[in-house]
């Protein structure tokens, strides 16, 4: 039934990262498609496919790629290279990495205007009620629904942070001059991946983490470790909280007080530039899903069950705008589950206990499945660990810091996490994710044959040294 003359669609998608393969679904289907996408910008239209692409881990690993290769060239002095490096071409750097989101962004909005079928708006809707949505000076309806809008960087509560041009992970991939002093606001994935790459190109980089931990969520041993080894490049100061932000009498851009959470003594510190990398934030508020009687959570998450249904009827929500797990190919996966429960009576619920995911610091971290504090809450657990230096490519490699920690269930040998800290990180879990996908246990990876000598195998001693770690 038309709803107050809004055009009638077979199915609305709001967001074109992986919203798209939704769109591709149902076109294929024969219905009537509208997607929604204001772009990856805050105000006015932005470019279009997504988070990942456009913002987020795309460009930040093109830009952290030449932070590795930079260390790389460094630390050769420890397998006796001498090697120097004689400029970083910033600007070049910035330029590859733009050059090469524009044209992956340009092709997807060219291939939406051009989808027959497909009716795209490219602008910023909202709800009106459950099935009818304003866009511009439109409404438009649909019994399916499908949010898949993302999120957007945290801005603090900091006092006179609104009044500078503070950086976040979108503006500064605009830049065009390396900052010679970077002051970070925050110590999650985001504000060290970064400190790595600034760092890396010769900036003065402060990390100032109002948390105990870098990285809170990974194991204890491994924000230690990360601790240890970003400071060693940079000023990390974790338990500081940045009470205010000012500019800097003496011209050095700008001056952040901060406060020793367990003292409560404060400091000052100065840097040309400023990196607010303090956390995400909701799309949900944007599209007022509350006209849609849409439920929240206390942080505005918007709710969705292991189907991926929200809690009305013929509106499902995935990826970022969710909260529940931030990253791309999670998304891919649930946008999957998503459609096929929206059009069959026989719901398949997603896997979520093989969640993998990775931190492009240096070193790398890589995680899968459970941490081992909260493995012990419902588990008898065994613990494993490996130092990569224990395997004869780690040691070729003289990887010193690496290590492999291996999570597994007492009696049933079922890996219940697995987390490695190092070089290849990201690379070496995935035999382990494969693993726990499956549920095929410990016997998954033992049974196979694993090259020798390579860095594989400390996935294997990790596995083989388990032992009660009460």
């Amino acid at each position: 039934m038309p709803r107050d003359n809004a055009k009638e669609y077979d199915v609305i998608v709001v967001g074109s990262g992986s919203g798209t393969s939704l769109v591709e679904y149902a076109l294929n289907s024969g219905m009537r498609v509208a997607l929604i996408d204001r772009g990856a910008a805050l105000s006015g239209r932005g470019p279009v496919g997504g988070t990942c692409l456009n913002v987020g881990c795309i460009p930040s690993k093109l830009l952290i790629a030449t932070a590795d290769r930079v260390m790389e060239i460094k630390e050769a002095y420890r397998m006796g290279i001498e090697a120097t490096i004689e400029n970083i071409d910033f600007e070049r750097v910035m330029h590859r990495m733009r050059s090469i989101i524009g044209e992956d962004s340009e092709g997807i909005a060219e291939g939406l205007r051009n989808t027959k079928g497909l009716d795209f708006y490219h602008t910023k809707g909202h709800f009106v009620d459950a099935h009818t949505m304003q866009v511009d000076d439109k409404r438009i309806s649909a019994d399916k629904i499908f949010l898949v809008a993302g999120a957007r960087p945290l801005i603090p509560p900091i006092r006179g942070l609104d009044e500078v041009p503070y950086l976040t992970n979108e503006s500064l991939l605009e830049l065009e001059r390396l900052p010679t002093s970077l002051a970070i606001i925050g110590g999650g994935y985001i504000a060290c991946e970064y400190a790595h790459f600034f760092a890396a190109m010769g900036s003065q980089v402060t990390v100032l983490q109002r948390n105990q931990r870098l990285v809170p969520n990974e194991e204890p041993e491994f924000s230690e470790l990360l601790k240890e080894k970003m400071g060693e490049r940079m000023s990390v100061h974790v338990g500081t909280e940045v009470l205010a932000v000012d500019r800097d009498e003496n011209g050095n851009g700008y001056r952040l007080t901060a406060r020793d959470t367990d003292s409560g003594e404060e400091s000052a510190f100065t840097a040309e530039q400023i990196l607010v990398a303090a956390g995400r934030r909701s799309n949900a508020d944007l599209l007022q899903v509350e006209n849609a009687g849409i439920e929240t959570d206390d942080r505005n998450y918007v709710v969705a069950n292991e189907y991926l249904e929200t809690n009305v009827d013929g509106i499902w929500a995935m990826g970022d705008i969710t909260g529940r797990h931030m990253f791309k190919h999670v998304v891919n996966a649930e946008v999957d589950y998503a459609w096929h429960n929206s059009h069959h009576e026989h719901k398949v619920a997603m896997p979520y206990h093989a969640i993998p995911h990775a931190i492009f610091s240096y070193p790398q971290i890589a995680s899968v499945g459970m941490t081992e504090a909260e493995a012990r809450r419902e588990h008898d657990v065994l613990v494993g660990h490996a130092q990569y230096l224990q395997v004869t490519m780690g040691e070729a490699m003289m990887e010193i810091d690496g290590i492999a920690k291996a999570v597994v269930e007492r009696e049933t040998r079922r890996i219940l996490g697995f987390h490695i800290m190092g070089a290849q990180a990201s690379t070496l879990i995935q035999e382990v994710i494969n693993a726990m996908a499956t549920d095929e246990g410990i016997q998954a990876i033992a049974s196979g044959l694993h090259i020798h000598p390579a860095l594989p195998e400390v996935v294997q001693v990790a596995l083989s040294n388990l032992h009660s770690h009460d």
